[in-house]
C-alpha cells in the first residue's frame, strides 16, 4: 500500500494574518508548517505600552509553540526566509529549503523613513519587542541623565521628546508618555522641574487621525493639548542628528528622543517576488489574494496591495485578521473541490485611545470619544490579545495604573556605552 502524501501549506509570518490562518487551517487534514524569525507572535498594538513602562514585554507576546500545541497538523519551524522561487513552489530559509502546495506570505510591515537616512538612524520606532525595550531604556536613561545635568539647554533637550505621526500609534504614544511623565516621574523626580520636559506630535497633515472623522481628530487634539502635548499639524520633518530634529520651514527643535511613526512599507519579503509593487512596496493580489502568475500563493496583511471601493486597504490588524481567514479558508474549499470567493473586507471601524478614560472609536458609521470609547478600546484590545495570563496581567497592569496612577515596569535593562560609568565592562 502507498500511503498518499498530505498536502503542505506554508504560512510565513505569524502576525495576525498568520496566526488566523493558522487557527483556520488547523485540523484541516492538510500539513500546515509556520515559519517566523520569532519563536511568538506579538500584540503590536500594544508596544508602545511596553515603551511608556505600562506593560512587561512578556505579557504581548506568546510562544507558537504553546499557542499551536492543541492545533492538530501544525509545526512550527523558526528560521529567516532568504528567498522564494514561486515556479518550483519552494521556500528558502536559512536553514534548507521546503516544498509547498499553498503559500500563505504574511510578512507584515516595517518602518517606512522615506528614504531619509538621518531619521533613520537616530529615531525610535516601535515594530519589534526589542523597539520597546529600547525606546523605554532611553526614556528612563534620558530623566536620569537629566536629573544630574546641570547646564539648562542640556537638560530640556534630554526631557524633550518629538513624535512624529498623528495616526493611532503616534497618538497614543504621545499620550502614553504624558501621563507617564505628569503623573509618575513628578514623584520620581522630584528634583527637576518637570515644566522642561516636552510632548511634541508632529503631523504633515491638516488634522490627526485622518482615517477617522474630522472631529474626532479636532477632539484628540483637543485632549492632548489639555494633557500637555505640543501638536503640531502641518509640520514636516527634514532631517535629525543625535541631539537635534530639522523641520522643513528651518526650525531645529533641540531634543533627544525621536520617535518616529509617520508611515510603514511592506516588509523585504514582499521584495523577493518579481514584478510590480503598488504603494509602499505592497504585493498586488487578484481578489482571491492570489498573485496573478501563480494561484497557490496567497499574500495576506500589510504586504497585500488589494483594492475595494476604489481604494486600498489600509495596512491594519483588521485587514489582517480578515485576509488570512479568508485566504485559509479559500484552500480548503479548493481542497474540497469547491472553488476560491473573492476577499470582501468587513470594516468594523478603528479606534485609538488618547489617555486615562479618553479614547476615539469608529464603529459601523457610529463615532465614539471619550469614557465609552475608552472602555470599548479596553474589552476589544483584551478580546483580541492571545493568552489567558495575558489577559489577567494587563487587566491587573492596567487597574493598577487607573487607580494610582503607578507604572510598576520602570525598568533600565540596558545601557548604552555613551552612558556607562567609568571601569564597567
Amino acid at each position: 500500500m502507498h500511503s498518499t502524501r498530505r498536502k503542505r501549506v506554508i504560512i510565513a509570518g505569524m502576525g495576525f494574518g498568520g496566526i488566523n490562518a493558522a487557527q483556520e487551517l488547523a485540523g484541516s487534514g492538510l500539513d500546515v508548517v509556520l515559519l517566523d524569525r520569532n519563536n511568538y507572535h506579538l500584540f503590536q498594538p500594544l508596544l508602545y505600552q511596553v515603551a511608556t513602562a505600562g506593560l512587561e514585554q512578556e505579557s504581548i507576546a506568546y510562544p507558537i509553540r504553546a499557542l499551536i500545541r492543541n492545533w492538530y497538523n501544525l509545526s512550527y519551524q523558526m528560521g529567516e526566509i532568504t528567498g522564494l522561487d514561486p515556479a518550483s513552489s519552494r521556500v528558502l530559509t536559512d536553514d534548507g529549503e521546503l516544498v509547498y502546495d499553498y503559500l500563505i506570505l504574511a510578512g507584515g510591515s516595517v518602518t517606512n523613513f522615506f528614504g531619509n537616512q538621518g531619521i533613520a538612524r537616530h529615531a525610535f520606532d516601535l515594530k519589534k519587542l526589542t523597539d520597546a525595550e529600547r525606546l523605554r531604556n532611553s526614556i528612563l536613561t534620558n530623566f536620569e541623565q537629566a536629573s544630574r545635568e546641570v547646564d539648562l539647554q542640556k537638560r530640556k533637550a534630554l526631557l524633550s521628546f518629538v513624535v512624529v505621526g498623528g495616526g493611532p500609534t503616534g497618538v497614543e504614544f504621545a499620550g502614553a508618555l504624558s501621563e507617564l511623565i505628569r503623573f509618575v516621574f513628578r514623584n520620581d523626580y522630584p528634583t527637576l522641574r518637570l515644566e522642561d520636559s516636552r510632548v511634541l506630535l508632529l503631523e504633515a497633515a491638516s488634522s490627526l487621525l485622518g482615517a477617522m472623522p474630522k472631529r474626532l481628530g479636532s477632539y484628540a487634539e483637543k485632549r492632548l493639548q489639555q494633557m500637555g502635548v505640543e501638536v503640531r499639524c502641518n509640520c514636516l520633518v527634514a532631517d535629525a542628528t543625535e541631539t537635534e530634529v530639522h523641520l522643513a520651514n528651518g526650525e531645529i527643535i533641540a531634543a533627544r528622543t525621536l520617535f518616529w511613526s509617520a508611515g510603514v512599507k511592506a516588509c523585504p519579503l514582499a521584495a523577493m517576488l518579481l514584478g510590480e509593487k503598488g504603494p509602499g512596496g505592497r504585493v498586488p493580489v487578484k481578489s482571491d489574494l492570489t498573485l496573478n502568475q501563480y494561484d497557490n500563493v496567497y499574500v495576506v496583511g500589510d504586504m497585500a496591495c488589494f483594492q475595494q471601493d476604489n481604494r486600498i486597504l489600509p495596512m491594519m490588524a483588521p485587514v489582517a485578521i480578515q485576509q488570512g481567514r479568508h485566504a485559509a479558508r479559500s484552500i480548503i474549499s479548493r481542497e474540497q473541490g469547491g472553488t476560491a470567493e473573492p476577499f470582501h473586507y468587513l470594516d468594523k471601524g478603528s479606534m485609538a485611545t488618547i489617555g486615562r478614560s479618553s479614547a476615539v472609536a469608529t464603529a459601523f458609521g457610529l463615532s465614539l470619544y471619550g469614557f465609552l470609547a475608552w472602555l470599548t478600546w479596553l474589552f476589544l484590545h483584551l478580546y483580541y490579545l492571545i493568552g489567558f495570563r495575558n489577559r489577567i496581567v494587563v487587566l491587573l497592569n492596567w487597574s493598577w495604573y487607573y487607580w494610582f496612577h503607578e507604572r510598576q515596569v520602570r525598568l533600565i535593562t540596558a545601557v548604552s556605552q555613551t552612558t556607562k560609568e567609568p571601569g564597567d565592562q
